[in-house]
């Protein structure tokens, strides 16, 4: 199968942190393939990279698309969806999805010209002419160019745009409404390698799964990052991984579910190394030991010649101690590099409580926050799970911050039980110079070692990176920082706020697993489809405030 995207040992850092370190990949064409990983690792770097939006500090991109192989993107061969790019304000509608189609409609008319000529010139046919007229053929099929127009109105109607005016400015749209247009317009053009940085952002649940089923019944070679999972798990044929740690690409064949398979054997075969080293430090321990015990035969002196049976257990009593010696060797060695056991499956730490708490942990009447929430009453009971919903602007996260202490409420009141923790949409600020251990251990009692001891039982981190100060760190790994805190302490309820915002997905479904187990309050807002669609417990759905006063 032909290769469309090649990335050779691709080195980029940005002020200073190193982001990819020497990294490579590459994509047959037909591929669908997703690229994972916590915010921050590296994903739309690579992605930026291989559009050729932005030069690696080290190695190459090499693209073979519309007949050409070159190492920087151009033409129509290759599209583009990146999260920070914009449109003129200026254009309309029209004038955006004019553009998208507009090569699409160049090679058509060359097209025609080009058969009016051979008709006209027989020898053109043979010639210049019918070479020309079969590759830019080849090229309008490949991208489909005689379904264009209808292609163009389906994804208008599939991302939910068919009532937008076509002579409205780009200037005057949303953010949701500029980000489904840019991508209805390059779907519509068809290029035979799309990059997606996100897609799914600003989508409903219908403009998603129209986009997987159009993604999956088309031709080209996809590559897209993101970080829906029902999304992945429908589209991708190959899954890569930005280990942001690494900063490494590790390539998971069989598509989400495979990538979610190949996690859960890597535990397995560390969990049998781990055994294997342990099984081999008893063995050599224990031949040490009875080794060191034994002595020479008891047998008795032949022909009372002492000499020679005194030559004889020397040697066996040499032969003895080099046997201990190489034991005690390879035990030095072995224990030198010890395999550490696996994490266990992420859980949270119950508190120390001689009973569990009973009755209402959480209880307001009338709460609300001017211009943020809107007054509501509430009643949650221990070991409840409650699920806030809503649309954006309705007060989610306001809600969980009063509920947390941190912010007063201008309305109402609230009263509260146990132990509350809340985990917030983004990872709180660093403290210039503190490392990661000094971050997980503060306000905490124990020892330096008590707490590294602690911090990699989790299984989040590996202890080469507990000097590393926080503010080095990516926002996926300090998102790590904050869950291992809050893990770690025991607590009755817990407030999550997007709690699979920056996270890999593999470590969101353990996230998952984790919560499904807590015995605890759970109250949680979320905009992850699987957690909803999967979501076992009560749902508070809130609505806009609509007025600065309440």
């Amino acid at each position: 199968m032909r290769t469309q995207i090649t990335a050779h040992e691709l080195t980029k850092s940005y002020d200073g942190r190193l982001v990819l370190d020497a990294v490579s990949c590459s994509f047959p064409a037909g591929e669908r393939a997703a690229v994972v990983g916590e915010n921050g690792s590296g994903k739309s770097t690579l992605l930026r990279l291989l559009a050729g939006r932005e030069r690696p500090d080290a190695g190459r991109v090499v693209v073979h698309a519309g007949g050409t192989s070159r190492t920087t993107f151009g033409g129509g061969g290759v599209g583009s969806f990146l999260q920070e790019e914009a449109l003129p304000a200026t254009l309309t509608v029209r004038e955006v999805l004019d553009r998208s189609l507009a090569e699409l409609r160049a090679i058509e008319a060359r097209l025609r010209a080009l058969e009016a000529w051979m008709a006209a010139d027989e020898a053109a046919a043979l010639g210049d002419g019918g070479e020309e007229y079969g590759r830019l053929l080849a090229l309008f099929e490949l991208r489909g160019g005689y379904d264009a127009e209808a292609r163009l109105e389906r994804a208008l109607a599939g991302l939910g745009l068919v009532d937008l005016e076509r002579g409205q400015r780009v200037g005057t749209l949303s953010g949701g409404e500029l980000g489904r247009l840019r991508l209805a317009a390059l779907l519509a053009a068809s290029p035979e390698v799309l990059l997606l940085d996100e897609p799914t952002n600003h989508l409903d649940d219908r403009a998603a799964d129209w986009l997987a089923d159009h993604l999956r019944a088309r031709r080209g070679t996809t590559v897209v990052v993101s970080h829906d999972r029902d999304f992945l798990e429908r589209v991708a044929t190959t899954v890569w991984e930005v280990d942001a740690d690494r900063r490494q690409l590790v390539r998971h064949g069989g598509g989400y579910a495979g990538y979610l398979a190949e996690h859960a054997a890597a535990r397995r075969r560390w969990a049998a190394e781990h055994a294997a080293w342990r099984a081999e430090i008893d063995r050599l321990t224990e031949a040490a030991a009875t080794t060191a015990r034994r002595v020479a035969p008891g047998r008795g002196m032949r022909d009372g010649n002492k000499m020679a049976y005194d030559r004889a257990g020397g040697r066996v009593q040499r032969s003895v101690a080099g046997r201990v010696r190489n034991a005690e060797e390879r035990l030095r060695r072995l224990r030198a590099e010890p395999v550490p056991p696996p994490p266990e499956p992420l859980r949270f730490t119950a508190p120390p409580h001689v009973a569990p708490l009973d009755g209402t942990v959480l209880a307001a009447e009338g709460l609300a926050v001017a211009g943020r929430l809107a007054p509501l009453d509430l009643t949650v009971e221990a070991g409840a799970r409650l699920l806030v919903t809503g649309p954006n602007g309705a007060g989610k996260s306001t809600l969980l911050n009063v509920l947390a202490g941190e912010l007063a409420p201008d309305r109402g009141t609230f009263t509260a039980r146990g132990r509350i923790a809340r985990l917030g949409q983004e990872p709180p600020p660093a403290r210039p110079g503190q490392t990661l251990l000094a971050a997980f251990a503060e306000g905490r009692p124990g020892t330096a070692d008590e707490h590294a001891e602690r911090l990699l039982a989790l299984g989040l981190f590996a202890a080469d990176r507990f000097d590393t100060p926080v503010d080095r760190l990516s926002t996926g790994q300090r998102q790590r920082l904050a869950l291992a805190r809050l893990v770690s302490a025991p607590v009755d309820v817990l407030l999550l706020d997007e709690p699979t915002n920056h996270l890999s997905p593999a470590l969101v479904e353990e996230l998952e697993a984790a919560l499904a187990d807590h015995p605890g309050t759970l109250v949680v807002v979320s905009h992850d489809r699987r957690l909803r669609a999967g979501w076992r417990g009560a749902e508070l759905r809130l609505t806009p405030a609509r007025h600065s006063h309440v």
